[in-house]
Order: structure tokens, then sequence, then C-alpha cells
């Protein structure tokens, strides 16, 4: 029996050995609150100042200035306990379907809930495991190459200039997203598929440069991709200069971003202001939708007869390649302001829309983080959101897109209350 339970323990023990040599690190952020938001029930949400997440982390020393790294980050929802978050609010959003009036009423709903059905995930589609991070890579006296699924050079740009760290109703990219729909992304927060090498020098300035061939991007419909930054993080200053530029499967330059800001921290402040240009003149999307019309919409059009059946799909190809168009410049400018145990944080951001919609938004947000530890906090944050013409913006969270308004240029308005712990 003894020397049963001798060998059982040394099976436990080895691998806990083999770890330790490599340093593994399991992590993650357990976050959920309420909101309330205009024309929507009152939702229970996860991942409201940060996306809720798993992950596990390690490194090896392997000598002469070289390690080994690697991270797997899964998304994690506390409010279903699964990894597709669906968008804040069910409205419907009418933007890609603009001028398609000609369309017959239940061809026309039949399109809208195509584009949008009841349940849908907003992020991570694919229903994939490590959607967030997914990296192996190599760190050397002259810098980082690194392999797989991560964050790109011209978001972490975004990000750092961002008064509310891209998270709850405040977060700049509740006006970024692209009023053609949560779909229609303003920058591409991640590329799968991807190598990146990355290099930062004791003077605090940094550079990064991502390449990615065929099936990368966000949603993994580029053709190519590639992206770039520049940064300096020493003296309080945390700013950088970043581009980012897709390509749809065609090969044809779809969205293309770029970015510019930071923050600069002064005794209790913290001040941050951003400028970010997005372009998309061939959505790769843009595939999806014309087949989701030839398997979806098509084959209930046979009562109409072919010649009505093509003029139909000729309405709903020509507004939906416009409609998916992005052309827009944004600004965000707030500070945060140490107040007691906790931050107070204010900002205000405008998305001026280029296209001729000419759907403009400006955000106003307030925010205050009381840290009840290192490792935990509660925070209360207000979002007003004026929409212009046919802009449909809601207040967003970390982990989801705030989904549309009830109308076309209708305010968003939230209020939300969470609890966000980190272990």
């Amino acid at each position: 029996m003894n020397k049963i339970l001798l060998a059982a323990f040394a099976g436990i023990c080895f691998p806990i050995a083999a770890l330790a040599q490599s340093s593994v690190q399991l992590y993650g952020v357990a976050d959920a609150g309420v909101a309330w938001q205009r024309g929507s029930p009152v939702k229970l949400f996860s991942g409201g100042a940060e996306g809720s997440r798993l992950g596990v982390k390690g490194n090896e020393e392997l000598g002469n200035g070289f390690k080994a790294v690697f991270d797997l980050e899964a998304r994690v929802e506390l409010d279903t306990g699964l990894q597709w978050p669906t968008l804040l609010n069910e409205n419907q959003g009418y933007y890609l379907t603009r001028g398609m009036e000609a369309l017959p009423a239940p061809v026309l709903g039949a399109v809208l809930r195509a584009l949008q059905p009841v349940g849908q995930a907003a992020v991570n589609p694919e229903h994939a495991l490590f959607d967030r991070t997914s990296m192996v890579g190599l760190v050397t006296p002259i810098g980082a190459l690194l392999l797989g699924r991560m964050y790109t050079p011209g978001y972490e740009v975004f990000a750092a200039a961002d008064t509310f760290e891209v998270g709850t109703g405040g977060t700049w990219g509740s006006i970024i997203g692209g009023t053609a729909g949560f779909t229609a992304l303003g920058a591409d927060i991640r590329s799968q598929r991807a190598l990146q090498y990355r290099v930062l020098l004791p003077s605090g300035l940094g550079a990064s440069v991502m390449i990615a061939g065929k099936g990368s991007g966000y949603y993994g419909f580029y053709n190519k991709f590639w992206g770039a930054a520049i940064t300096y993080k020493a003296h309080g200053w945390d700013v950088g200069v970043g581009n980012n530029r897709g390509y749809d499967p065609s090969g044809l330059p779809s969205l293309r971003s770029s970015t510019a800001g930071g923050s600069y921290t002064w005794g209790d402040w913290k001040f941050f202001a951003g400028w970010h240009d997005q372009r998309n003149p061939h959505s790769a999307l843009l595939p999806l939708y014309v087949t989701g019309w030839d398997t979806q919409i098509a084959p209930q059009l046979t009562a109409f007869g072919p010649a009505t059946a093509a003029l139909l799909r000729a309405v709903f190809v020509n507004n939906i390649s416009v409609n998916s168009q992005i052309d827009a410049t944004s600004y965000q400018a707030g500070l945060h302001y140490r107040y007691g145990p906790g931050r107070i944080m204010v900002s205000v951001a405008r998305q001026n829309d280029h296209t001729a919609s000419d759907s403009d938004a400006t955000l106003f947000a307030l925010g205050y983080h009381y840290y009840l530890s290192k490792r935990t906090d509660i925070y209360a944050v207000a979002a007003f959101i004026h929409n212009q013409n046919a802009a449909q913006y809601s207040p967003a969270i970390a982990g989801t897109p705030g989904g549309f308004t009830r109308a076309s240029g209708e305010d968003g308005r939230a209020f939300q209350l969470g609890i966000r712990h980190k272990f």
C-alpha cells in the first residue's frame, strides 16, 4: 500500500516540478454588473469594466537572454457561463438596410432578421475556446517574436488613449464600432494567424510590427493584414501612434485605421487624448452578406418570378455594398482624478461620419471606481450618446457592444453598476 501511495505521490509531483521550471501562472478577471439602458430592459452583464476571462501564461528561461513565452486566454461570460455574448440590448439596427425601401415589406423584414438574428453572438461567433489570446513566442536580446491570435498594434494605441480603458458605457469604442452594425468594426481589435515582432528599449521607446496572411483579422475573413505602432512609456507618458490595414477576400483594401494618442500622469491626475481615423471601402463581410441573401432570402422569392427576384437582389447588393462602407474620424479626451480610495473618470468623444449619411455621434461619460483592495473594485458609470441622422449608437461595455437605440437618431443613455475582481 505504501509503495502505491508513494508512486501516486510521485506521479502528482512530477508535473508540478516540471511546471515550476517554466513559471506557469493561472490568472483571470471576474467582472459583472447591472445595466439600465434607454429603450431596453434592465440587464445583468458580464465584463463591464474589463472582459471576464480565464487565462494561463508562462515563460521558460533559455539562457543568453532568450526566453520562451506563451499565453492562452479564454473569454468567460459570468451571466451565462458561455463564451459568446450577445448585444447589450436587442434593439434592431437599421443602418445596413438604408435605401432598401423598394423591397416588399415581408422581404425587408426577412433581411433585417437575417442581418441581426435574435440571440446572435456579438463577439466570438466562432465559439473559439481561446478567442481573447492564443500565442506562443520567443523573447530574444533584440526583441520578441510572437505567433498566434493577438491584439493588433493599432488597437493597443487606441486602448491606451481611451479614458475608460475600453470598458463600461464610457469607452471610446461605444461610438467607433460603425453604425453599419456590431460586425462592422471601426478598429481591428485582434488578428488571428498573425506573426508579430515587438521591441522595448530601456528609454521607454517601443515598436511593434504585425503581419498575417489568408484567414487573418478579427473574424478571419482577411486575405492579408498588417499593422505597426511606435510607443513611448516613461516619465508619466504612455503615448503612441499606430496603423492597421486589412484586405478583403479578393485582396482589395478593407478596414484601414490610424490612431494616435495616449495618457500623461501628473500626481493625482491622469489626462487622456486620442485621434482615430477609420476607412473601409470594401468590407470583408460583404461576401457574407451577399451569400446570406442567396441562401436565406432568395429561396423565399420564387413566387415573384426570376426577373423580379433578380431586381430585388440588385437592390439589396447595391445598397449593402454602400452601407457596409465606413469613413469616419473620431476624437476623445478625458481625465482621471484620484479621490479617496478610488478615482473619478470623465470623458467626451466625437465620431465625425464622412459618408453621405452624416451619422455623427457624441459621447459624454462620468464614472467612479472604488477600490476595496488592490484586486477588487466596484464601479458606477453614466453615459450619454447624442446620435444624429442614421446613427443608433448605444453605450457598450468591455465584454460586448452596446447594440442599438430603438430608432435612428435617438439618443443612447445608460447607467451601469458593477464589480470587478482580478486574480
